[in-house]
């Protein structure tokens, strides 16, 4: 597979992930709706998009070192994704809990996990090589 294919594979990869991680959580915001009203919806959506926005930004950071064969340099490249994930995640939770005075928490954390629990969903249903 030529540089070029491969990163078109990675790149599905990744959309395919942030499209299982908005299905997540837009089945949660609507439970949550159904469930406990319009901020328990909101408040899982917040949940759900902030790793959402985390992990589009890790994509991209991750396809940048895409072509790297040193095992260092991709390891380093990996972490550097997670990282600035983890920081993004901290820093939306962080801007909702101090804006959104009508917050459920456990709404919030349930959209944050199922968008979470399904990226690892999506790479393992994945066909493409990592």
């Amino acid at each position: 597979m030529s540089g070029l294919e491969t990163q078109a594979a990675g790149m599905s990869l990744y959309r395919n992930m942030l499209r299982w991680q908005l299905m997540a959580t837009a089945a949660v915001t609507v439970a949550a709706f159904a469930l406990a009203g319009i901020n328990a919806a909101l408040s899982a959506l917040m949940g759900g998009v902030s790793v959402v926005i985390g992990a589009w930004f890790a994509a991209r950071i991750a396809a940048k070192g895409r072509l790297k064969t040193d095992p260092t340099a991709v390891l380093l490249n990996l972490l550097k994704a997670e990282a600035v994930k983890i920081l993004i995640i901290a820093i939306i939770l962080f801007v909702v809990f101090k804006l959104f005075h009508a917050l459920v928490p456990f709404a919030l954390i349930a959209g944050l996990a199922a968008a979470a629990l399904f990226s690892g969903a999506a790479l393992a249903k994945s066909q493409a090589n990592v």
